[in-house]
């Protein structure tokens, strides 16, 4: 997987949490709203290995 795949990734699965987070504080629901915090930090974390392979090469 390369380098701009884990950026996109990343920034999908932000964007997707980010809402799921939203939704769950709209509508009281706190399941909801933990899936979008757990979500976001995985975009998080996939941008950041996006990063890495940036910097390092593909070879991460």
């Amino acid at each position: 997987m390369g380098e701009l795949t884990s950026k996109i990734k990343g920034a999908a699965n932000d964007a997707v949490g980010k809402v799921k987070d939203s939704a769950g504080e709209a509508t009281d629901n706190e399941r909801l709203e933990a899936e979008g915090e757990v979500q976001q930090l995985k975009g998080k974390a996939q941008k950041l290995k996006g990063d890495l392979e940036a910097a390092l090469g593909d070879d991460v």
